[in-house]
């Protein structure tokens, strides 16, 4: 894998991946035009296991509608301000979804096949959990 990261001006670059693909990172905290080289990270753990979540749960014939995965992250207080916590919580809808196909989703992503959230987990602390909204009822679980 390759990319190409340039300087445009201030604290903004742009991204290019060797598959053609570009993203602008901006870390000018004041005045942002787009996400930092952080919530980059933060967001393509996010990615990578909704990926594996979605994939899954459709190999499982779950009637998957939608799925969200909010992230939560502390950082460091002192220089390098890494990531030293990162919770990723699912929300999975669809009808008549499984608590245990879910559950089973979730940890399979967290252990097995999201690169990127296992990639950081091996310095950071991250956590999983999960929320159902079912068509016809509501269920929760952590």
């Amino acid at each position: 894998m390759q990319a190409k990261v340039s300087w445009v001006d201030n604290l903004r670059f742009i991204g290019r991946s060797a598959s053609g693909h570009s993203m602008v990172f901006d870390a000018d905290s004041a005045d942002s035009t787009a996400p930092s080289p952080m919530e980059m990270v933060l967001m393509s753990a996010g990615a990578c296991s909704s990926v594996d979540v979605v994939s899954i749960l459709q190999k499982a014939r779950q009637q998957v509608l939608g799925c969200e995965v909010e992230l939560t992250a502390e950082r460091a207080e002192s220089v390098p301000r890494v990531f030293t916590k990162i919770h990723l919580h699912f929300v999975v809808s669809g009808h008549d979804l499984s608590d245990k196909q879910v559950a089973r989703a979730v940890d399979l992503s967290a252990d097995k096949y999201c690169s990127v959230s296992i990639m950081l987990a091996s310095s950071v602390a991250v956590s999983h959990s999960y929320s159902i909204n079912n068509a016809n009822q509501t269920a929760a679980s952590a």
